[in-house]
C-alpha cells in the first residue's frame, strides 16, 4: 500500500519549499491536494516524482516545482476567477480552486476533459468546471478573468487569450526559445500587456501557441 499523504508532504518539503515557494495557502494546498487523484492508473507510482508526468502526445501535467513557482509568482488571490489552460485530468485545477474564488479549465481533449469534471467532482472540488475546447481559444463567454494560468509552455500567446484577461490581471506562461525556456507574468493595463521574468523552466510546447512563421523576401 503506497502512504501517497507521506509522498505529497516530502514532495512538498524538498521539491516545492526549496524552490523559493513560500506563500503559505499554496504550501497547503500542495499539501492538501492529492495529486495520485488526477493521474493515469499507471502513473500512480510515479505521481509524486519530480519531472513533468506525460498524460499525451506532447501533454503534461508540469513538475511540482515549475507549477508551485507559477502559482507564487501569479499569486492567486481568494475573490480571483482563475481561467486554467490544459488542466489535463484536473490536478492543477483542484490545487487553483483552493486559492481562488472559481476556476475554469479548459482541456483539448473532450475525453480528457470529461475524465477531469468526474476526478474534479469525486474530490468535491465544487468551484471549477472543465470546458473541452482548444487550449488557444481560452472560455470568452466566462470570462474576463483576473488570472490566466498556462499548464504547458508557448512560444506566443495568442491575442484572444490577452483580451479574456481584466485590467489589473495577470497571466502566467512558460516560454520556450528553443531548448531553453523561461517563465514569465504578464501584467495587463490599459496599454496591453507587459511581460516579467520570474525563473527559468521548461516544458512541451502547447499546439496553438507556436510562433507563428514570418516570411521575408
Amino acid at each position: 500500500m503506497i502512504d501517497f499523504a507521506a509522498r505529497r508532504t516530502v514532495m512538498v518539503d524538498t521539491q516545492v519549499r526549496p524552490s523559493d515557494v513560500t506563500k503559505f495557502p499554496i504550501i497547503e494546498a500542495m499539501l492538501s491536494v492529492p495529486r495520485e487523484a488526477y493521474v493515469g492508473q499507471s502513473q500512480l507510482e510515479a505521481a509524486y516524482v519530480g519531472g513533468d508526468l506525460t498524460i499525451a502526445p506532447g501533454r503534461v501535467i508540469l513538475e511540482p516545482r515549475s507549477f508551485g513557482k507559477l502559482l507564487d509568482a501569479v499569486d492567486v488571490q481568494p475573490g480571483d476567477a482563475v481561467l486554467d489552460l490544459g488542466c489535463g485530468f484536473g490536478y492543477s485545477t483542484a490545487v487553483v480552486a483552493q486559492l481562488a474564488e472559481a476556476v475554469v479549465a479548459v482541456e483539448e481533449d473532450a475525453a480528457i476533459a470529461a475524465d477531469a469534471q468526474g476526478r474534479l467532482s469525486a474530490q468535491n472540488v465544487d468551484n471549477a468546471a472543465v470546458i473541452a475546447g482548444p487550449l488557444a481559444k481560452g472560455a470568452a463567454k466566462h470570462g474576463p478573468y483576473d488570472v490566466i494560468l498556462i499548464e504547458g509552455a508557448v512560444e506566443a500567446v495568442p491575442e484572444v487569450l490577452l483580451d479574456q484577461l481584466k485590467d489589473g490581471g495577470r497571466i502566467a506562461a512558460i516560454f520556450m526559445e528553443g531548448s531553453l525556456g523561461v517563465a514569465r507574468i504578464g501584467h495587463k493595463s490599459a496599454h496591453g500587456v507587459t511581460w516579467r521574468y520570474a525563473f527559468n523552466a521548461s516544458a512541451p510546447v502547447l499546439q496553438g501557441f507556436e510562433k507563428v512563421a514570418v516570411f521575408a523576401l
